[in-house]
């Protein structure tokens, strides 16, 4: 069985202190193996060193004076064999654009050792699978696209929901709650971002709501559970549309009644 070797690092901060204490994190990992390749103190030395040289990984800070860390993983971003990227930071507010950018992960400072060791784990895997993909024969069929995905970091987790699951995306207070047919999650961000990136297959219902089209099943009369609809007296009769899978209702505005019926009549 061969070995793997081991993950060549390199370490983005400006804070020396930060840049040692993951430099120990990194060499005391046992598995999988990992090296520190190279330190940068800002992301313009690091952008230096990355053109005489290749890592497999690269644990980047946020901010930065000059070129900060979402900077440089936006000129990295699309180039082919890029180095994964895990930004390391006590500002947990960027993990949204983060992971727009494709970041693998998002650890917040102090990093506990198990969570860098799962970053670590998953880069090895990302190596593990670009290396099958390449070894693939021409005959054989690439693995077929998943779609698009949400990414949303929950508990100190990287989740990658898949969009075709998503039901409804609800506001709630300060977060948002994006409902699957078996799961609730809690994430960053605004339903009026979503509703720009999402295009056609979503339908704004309320201005707390954003529902999934294929997932609208009935439109009726009916008493608000979840918040008055927009223009209706509290606690009289408003329009509310039944959600598939998890038979939940949810508030709509009746400036919005038309399009819920418009999209009820294309699934006919």
């Amino acid at each position: 069985m061969l070995t793997q070797p081991p993950l060549k690092v390199l370490i983005v901060d400006d804070e020396p202190l930060a840049r040692l204490r993951l430099r120990g994190l990194v060499e005391a990992n046992d598995e999988p193996r990992a090296e520190v390749a190279a330190e940068a103190a800002s992301g313009e030395q690091a952008l230096h060193w990355l053109k005489d040289h290749s890592c497999d990984l690269i644990l980047l800070d946020v901010q930065m004076p000059g070129l900060d860390g979402l900077g440089l993983a936006q000129m990295l971003l699309g180039r082919p064999l890029a180095p994964a990227i895990v930004f390391v930071t006590a500002h947990a507010q960027h993990a949204l654009q983060a992971f727009e950018l494709e970041a693998l992960d998002y650890l917040t400072k102090p990093v506990r050792r198990e969570r860098l060791q799962g970053s670590l784990a998953r880069a090895a895997q990302r190596l593990v699978e670009r290396a099958a993909a390449k070894s693939r024969s021409p005959q054989e069929a690439p693995p077929a696209d998943d779609g698009p995905v949400i990414n949303i970091t929950e508990r100190g987790r990287l989740l990658r929901v898949p969009l075709g699951e998503v039901l409804y995306f609800k506001a709630e207070l300060k977060y948002l709650t994006l409902r699957t047919a078996t799961h609730s999650h809690v994430m960053d961000g605004s339903l009026t971002d979503l509703e720009q990136r999402l295009g056609e297959r979503f339908l704004r219902v309320h201005r707390n709501a954003l529902v999934a089209k294929a997932a609208v099943r009935e439109l009726e009369r009916h008493v608000p559970t979840d918040g008055v609809a927009e223009g209706e007296p509290g606690g009289e009769l408003g329009w509310a549309v039944r959600v598939a899978h998890v038979n939940e209702w949810l508030a709509v505005s009746r400036r919005q009644v038309a399009a819920v019926r418009e999209a009820l009549a294309g699934q006919a």
